[in-house]
């Protein structure tokens, strides 16, 4: 299958060429015909499948032609950043439609929001939060939405948004389309899905797991260790762009600090950050200019980068749901990535969850005087394999002036 069995309206269909869509992913082939035929639909796959994709398209389909300049169709999502990569895939895959979308969410002045909304928009992007203040204000109306749809909505509920999400469906028609996706679906968004859906088809791809394009690797490390172990690990082996997860603000921005002062272009993101200095330290990462980003959960879903081909858990999540939300940033559209996790004698419980689910897919790797509990055989071997990585480098760098080969991965590992 391709787009054009879609029967995408020519100037939709423009802005799927010009950016590069041939192929739908299975999410999208699943899920765009029964949303272009007016259904419910709960759709459940794995993050970085394409689900943004696949409700957008047809949402242009449906407003590209009709009244404009009145609020028709509403996006709920978590956080900044997804409401911003939606408001931007709009823009990209509609932008010869000539449909307006407008983004809302908290940390950024509420006037210029105002301002769009009373120039007119077809399209909403919105965090709950600031929504609901538009709602109160009186300067958003939402009696003319013809289609509802909940984003990320595990991650939602994760952050306690369901009272907000409620309240602001008892503005909605009662006659509208409903489109919940979710990268899980625990027994609170489907009791979510069935107050707010009609006959819903759903929707799903594969299973509420990582993704099957990631390698899974765990550190042992002693707490005290573990910015060394991150430092070895970026200076031995072959990386793109690198995302690192960390639990807390102070601690994102400590390790960050660390990186930057031991050389590398890394840069840190969480929530105490303004809404310019996160835009910033994204635009920064997607453009290249930093290869490092040290970011905490609540940027975990928001962060739509290509290419990202490592996700480092600095600091181990503390559920197995939480790990496939950070890790969905690698291995993204088919293309493969790895996720490593540092695991001290305190992460046991966490540990034994992620364990788990991945299986035999998990393999585990010892970094020598880095590791807990390190055989001298062990550490001997890591040894061996820096020397001859050293060894390597100065042989290649006769070859090749100027570039700085690197190992594929350090460490003793094994299943």
């Amino acid at each position: 299958m391709n787009f054009e069995k879609f029967n995408l309206h020519a100037n939709i269909a423009a802005g799927v060429r010009a950016n590069g869509y041939s192929v739908p992913t299975p999410i999208q082939s699943q899920s765009i015909p029964p949303i272009l035929e007016g259904k419910d639909v709960l759709g459940l796959a794995q993050t970085g499948t394409g689900k943004t994709a696949a409700f957008v398209l047809p949402i242009l389909q449906r407003l590209v032609q009709g009244h404009r300049g009145v609020v028709r169709a509403l996006i709920i999502a978590p956080t900044r950043e997804l409401t911003e990569q939606t408001h931007q895939a709009i823009g990209l895959l509609g932008g010869k439609t000539r449909l307006r979308s407008a983004s809302i969410y908290g940390g950024v002045s509420i006037l210029p929001q105002i301002s769009a909304l009373r120039r007119g928009v077809d399209i909403v992007s919105a965090c709950p939060g600031r929504l609901l203040d538009h709602v109160n204000r009186g300067t958003i109306n939402l009696s003319t939405i013809e289609v509802l749809v909940l984003d990320e909505a595990d991650l939602m509920f994760d952050m306690g948004f369901f009272p907000d999400i409620k309240k602001i469906v008892k503005q909605l028609p009662a006659r509208r389309q409903t489109l919940l996706f979710s990268a899980t679906m625990p027994d609170d968004v489907l009791s979510l899905a069935k107050e707010t859906m009609k006959d819903p088809v759903r929707v799903q791809i594969g299973h509420a797991a990582p993704a099957d394009t990631v390698a899974h690797t765990f550190y042992p490390v002693e707490t005290h260790l573990k910015t060394a172990l991150l430092k070895h690990i970026l200076s031995t082996t072959e990386t793109g762009p690198v995302l690192v997860f960390t639990r807390t603000k102070m601690r994102a921005t400590s390790v960050g600090y660390k990186l930057a002062r031991a050389g590398y272009q890394a840069i840190a993101l969480h929530g105490n950050l303004s809404q310019n200095k996160r835009q910033e330290a994204l635009d920064g990462f997607r453009n290249g200019r930093y290869k490092v980003l040290v970011a905490t959960d609540v940027a975990a879903r928001g962060i739509d980068v290509c290419g990202v081909s490592h996700v480092i858990n600095y600091d181990i999540p503390e559920t197995a749901l939480a790990y496939t939300h950070r890790i969905g940033r690698t291995g993204r559209a088919c293309k493969t990535g790895d996720a490593f996790t540092f695991v001290t004698s305190r992460d046991k419980d966490p540990a034994y969850s992620i364990t788990r689910v991945l299986g035999d897919k998990l393999r585990h790797c010892v970094m020598g005087d880095l590791g807990i509990d390190s055989s001298p055989d062990e550490r001997e071997a890591v040894q061996r394999h820096d020397r001859g990585t050293l060894a390597n480098r100065n042989r290649s760098a006769r070859h090749r002036p100027g570039r700085r080969p690197q190992s594929k991965r350090a460490g003793v590992c094994s299943q």
